[in-house]
C-alpha cells in the first residue's frame, strides 16, 4: 500500500538562525517531522573551543532554548524533531533534552546518533568528524524516538533519514534516496529556499521569509513549499539557487547515495509549490568525508581610513612606516578597498579603507604591541589619520581541512530511546565503476582575454551565436551579467563554488557557450591563479563553477574579505559583458 507523502520542515539553517522558527513551523501548519541544521565548518571550530573549556559542552545550546516551548508544541501535534545540534557531544545533548523534558513535564523519547567523532585519531586536531548518513536517524525513528539528535551527519541526512524511515526504503533504493537527498539539500539552509540570499530578491517580500518544507512521496519526488501565509516565496528560481549552493560537480557524493544533480528536474506547480523529480541515484562511495579543524595560529587586524585626495599615496606611506615592525611576521596581507567617491558630499563616501591582516604561530608577534605601534603613527603619518577600532590583542584562528576514511572504519551507532546501542552498517560500495556523465555540452565560444578588475569581459564577446548554429550575429548591449542571470555562491573548506543560472532556453544556450572557464576567470580576476572547474546542469539551465583554494585555510582563518565566498556570485553578476538585447528583460514602463 502506498503511504501518503512525508511532510518535513526545517527550522534552522545555521547555529544562530532565527530563534522563533521552531515555534513558527510547529504552529504554522501540519508537519510529520521538523529538522534543524546547526553545524557548519566554522561551527565545529566554535564547538571545539567550547569543549576545551568544558568537556560537558560541545553542542548547540540555542537548540535547548528553542525546545523549552517547542517540546510541548511538538508533543501536542505529534511532530518528530531531528537535529544535528549534538555537534561534538550528541549524548550530552540527549541527556540535556531529557532533563528539559522532565522540567517542562512533556513525555518524550529521546535518541541520538554517534560515532562520527574521530578527533582522537587525528594528530593535532581540535575536531575531526566523519559525515554520517541518514541510516542511524532512521533506526532511532523506527524505535519510536520523538527527538533525535546527532553529531556530524550530512546536512541532507536530516531529511533522507526520516524519509527512509517513513517509507521503509532499502539501502539500495538509490533513486528514492537521491530524491530525498535533493529535497534535504534544498531545505538544509532554511530561508535560502524561500527567497533569502536570492539574486532576484526584489521580486518578493522577504522581510520575514517563512522556513521551507517538503512533501516527499514514496518514489522520492518532492514538492518544496512553505506554510500558508508566511513571507518569502518558493519558486523554481529560489529552489534552483539552493540546489547550486555548496555543491561540487554533477555527482553529489554522500554516505547513503551518490545523487546525480544533472538529472534533477523542477516543475512549477502553483503558488509557492515547486516539484522536484527525475532524480537518479547511484551507489555511494566506499569512503566518508572527515572534516578536520585545527588551531592554525594567531591573527590580528587593523583598518586605516584614508579620506579625500591622494588615496594611493597615503596607503603607500602607511605601508612604508610599518615595514620594520612587520618583519618576521609569518603572513601579512594588505588590502585597499576603494570605497571613496570623487567630490563626495559626505565624509564617509569620500573615504577608502586600508586593511592590514597579520597571522603568525606566535600571539606575541601579532598581539597588541603590533597594533599599538600602528596607532603610534597617528600624529606622524598621512593627513586625516584614523582607524575603525582601537588596538586589540591577537585572536586564535582555525584551519579547516578534509580527508577521506573507509566507511567501515567509522563506528556509526544509533543509541535508541531505551539505551540500546545499534551498530549501523556502512552502505554497500559500488560493485562497478560509475557510468560516465551525460555527453559534454557543445563547444564553447572563444575564450575571453584576461582583463583588469575594472574592465569586465572584452567588448564584442558574448553576443555571437553558438558555433555552428547558423544564426546571424545579434545586437548586443554592454550590461551586467546579473541583468540576465542569477547566482549563488558558498564555501567548502578552502574552495568556493559559484552556481549561475538563467530562466529561459535561449538565455541558457547563450550562457552555456559564453561563460567558459576562461570567461569566468576574466570576469573574476582573483580566481585566475586558481584551478577552476565548470560543471553543466542542463535541466536547471545552470553552470556550477568550483574555485580550488581561493579561501586559503577556510572561513575560520579569516583569509579573505569574504571568507565564506557568500558574495562571490553577486560580484560575478555585477561584472559587465556583451549580452544580446533580445535576451534581456524589457525595461519596465514608467508612468
Amino acid at each position: 500500500m502506498t503511504r501518503r507523502p512525508l511532510v518535513i520542515g526545517n527550522a534552522s539553517g545555521f547555529y544562530g538562525d532565527r530563534s522563533g522558527a521552531l515555534r513558527e513551523m510547529l504552529t504554522g501548519g501540519p508537519l510529520d517531522v521538523l529538522t534543524g541544521d546547526y553545524l557548519a565548518e566554522l561551527t565545529m571550530l566554535i564547538l571545539g573551543r567550547d569543549r576545551l573549556k568544558n568537556p560537558d559542552l560541545g553542542y548547540a545550546k540555542t537548540f535547548l532554548r528553542q525546545l523549552e516551548e517547542g517540546l510541548g508544541l511538538a508533543h501536542e501535534r505529534g511532530v518528530r524533531i531531528v537535529a544535528n545540534a549534538g555537534g561534538l557531544n550528541p549524548a550530552g545533548l540527549a541527556d540535556a533534552v531529557r532533563t528539559l523534558a522532565a522540567k517542562v513535564g512533556v513525555p518524550v523519547r529521546v535518541a541520538h546518533v554517534e560515532g562520527d567523532d574521530l578527533t582522537a585519531r587525528v594528530d593535532g586536531a581540535l575536531t575531526a568528524n566523519a559525515y554520517l548518513g541518514g541510516a542511524g536517524i532512521a533506526a532511532c525513528l523506527r524505535a519510536g524516538a520523538d527527538v533525535v539528535v546527532t553529531g556530524r551527519v550530512t546536512d541532507a541526512a536530516l531529511v533522507s533519514g526520516p524519509a527512509a524511515w517513513w517509507f521503509d526504503w532499502a539501502p539500495d533504493d538509490y533513486d528514492r534516496l537521491a530524491g530525498a537527498v535533493t529535497a534535504g539539500h534544498v531545505l538544509e539552509c532554511g530561508t535560502q529556499a524561500t527567497g533569502g540570499n536570492y539574486s532576484f530578491f526584489a521580486r518578493h517580500d522577504i522581510r520575514h521569509p517563512g522556513f521551507p518544507l517538503a512533501e516527499i512521496s514514496e518514489d522520492g519526488s518532492a514538492v518544496i513549499t512553505k506554510h500558508p501565509g508566511t513571507g518569502g516565496a518558493v519558486t523554481t528560481g529560489t529552489v534552483t539557487a539552493q540546489l547550486l549552493y555548496e555543491t561540487q560537480g554533477v555527482r553529489y557524493l554522500g554516505p547513503d547515495v551518490t545523487t546525480r544533480l544533472d538529472t534533477v528536474r523542477l516543475t512549477d506547480e502553483g503558488a509557492d509549490r515547486v516539484r522536484v523529480s527525475g532524480v537518479r541515484g547511484e551507489a555511494p562511495p566506499a569512503t566518508l568525508k572527515v572534516g578536520v579543524t585545527r588551531i592554525g595560529g594567531w591573527r590580528n587586524e587593523i583598518v586605516f581610513v584614508l579620506t579625500g585626495l591622494d588615496i594611493e599615496a597615503k596607503a603607500r606611506l602607511v605601508r612604508t612606516q610599518l615595514t620594520e615592525v612587520l618583519e618576521g611576521v609569518a603572513d601579512t596581507t594588505w588590502t585597499l578597498a576603494r570605497t571613496d567617491h570623487e567630490d563626495a558630499d559626505t565624509q564617509e563616501t569620500a573615504s577608502a579603507l586600508l586593511r592590514l591582516v597579520v597571522r603568525d604561530p606566535s600571539p606575541d608577534r601579532v598581539g597588541r604591541a603590533l597594533t599599538s605601534t600602528a596607532i603610534e603613527l597617528a600624529l606622524g603619518s598621512y593627513p586625516g589619520f584614523h582607524v575603525t577600532a582601537p588596538p586589540g590583542p591577537a585572536q586564535p584562528y582555525g584551519v579547516v581541512t578534509s580527508t577521506l576514511i573507509p566507511s567501515d572504519e567509522v563506528p556509526h551507532v544509533a543509541v535508541l530511546p531505551d539505551g540500546t546501542r545499534v551498530r549501523v552498517p556502512p552502505a554497500e560500495p559500488p560493485a562497478f565503476p560509475a557510468p560516465p556523465a551525460e555527453p559534454p555540452a557543445p563547444p564553447a565560444s572563444p575564450a575571453f582575454e584576461a582583463r583588469g578588475s575594472r574592465g569586465g569581459a572584452p567588448e564584442g564577446v558574448g553576443g555571437a551565436a553558438p558555433a555552428g548554429s547558423g544564426a546571424e550575429p545579434r545586437e548586443t548591449v554592454r550590461a551586467p551579467l546579473g541583468a540576465l542571470a542569477g547566482a549563488r555562491s558558498g564555501d567548502k573548506g578552502g574552495d568556493a563554488n559559484v552556481g549561475v543560472w538563467v530562466e529561459t532556453d535561449p538565455a541558457w544556450q547563450w550562457l552555456l557557450h559564453t561563460l567558459t572557464v576562461d570567461a569566468f576567470q576574466a570576469l573574476l580576476p582573483e580566481t585566475a591563479r586558481h584551478t577552476v572547474d565548470r560543471h553543466v546542469l542542463p535541466h536547471l539551465r545552470a553552470l556550477n563553477f568550483t574555485v580550488t583554494g581561493i579561501l586559503g585555510d577556510g572561513v575560520a582563518s579569516g583569509h579573505r574579505f569574504d571568507p565564506q565566498a557568500k558574495a562571490l556570485g553577486e560580484w560575478l553578476r555585477a561584472r559587465h559583458l556583451d549580452i544580446p538585447v533580445a535576451l534581456l528583460p524589457a525595461p519596465e514602463a514608467t508612468s
